[in-house]
C-alpha cells in the first residue's frame, strides 16, 4: 500500500505527467518511504503516464547530472525566495529552468547559454 503522502503528490502532479521521469529521492522526498518495485507503485507510474528512472545501487551516474540541476536552482532561486503557495513556487521553477536553458550563460560551454550550445552542437 502506497503512503497518502506519495497518493497525494502524484495526483497533484498528474495532469503534467506525460513526459516526467520520477527519480528516486531522498530526505524529505515524500517517495523516499515507498516500495519503488512495488507492483501497486509502479502501476499509479503508468497510470499517470509517468517512467520511472532507477540505477542499481552504486550506479547512480543518470542521476548525476539532474542532482547538480536541482543544487543549484536551489542555490540560485529557492533559498533566495518565500513561497506562500504551491503556484509560486510552480512557477518560480518553471521560470528558472527558462532562465538556465535560454539566459544563464556557461563557462563550461564557452559562453553560452545551454540551450545555444545545444543547438550549436545540432548544426554542425
Amino acid at each position: 500500500m502506497l503512503p497518502e503522502k506519495v497518493k497525494k503528490c502524484l495526483s497533484r502532479m498528474s495532469w503534467k505527467l506525460s513526459r516526467t521521469v520520477l527519480r528516486r529521492g531522498k530526505g524529505s522526498n515524500p517517495f523516499s518511504l515507498v516500495d519503488y518495485t512495488s507492483h501497486t507503485f509502479r502501476k499509479m507510474l503508468n497510470d499517470t503516464g509517468c517512467t520511472q528512472s532507477m540505477s542499481r545501487v552504486g550506479r547512480c551516474i543518470d542521476n548525476g547530472p539532474m542532482e547538480g540541476f536541482w543544487g543549484t536552482l536551489k542555490c540560485e532561486m529557492y533559498y533566495l525566495s518565500k513561497f506562500d503557495t504551491y503556484e509560486e513556487l510552480e512557477l518560480a521553477v518553471e521560470e528558472y529552468i527558462f532562465f538556465y536553458n535560454n539566459l544563464r550563460y556557461q563557462k563550461k560551454f564557452k559562453g553560452l547559454a545551454p540551450l545555444q550550445m545545444r543547438n550549436q552542437a545540432l548544426a554542425a
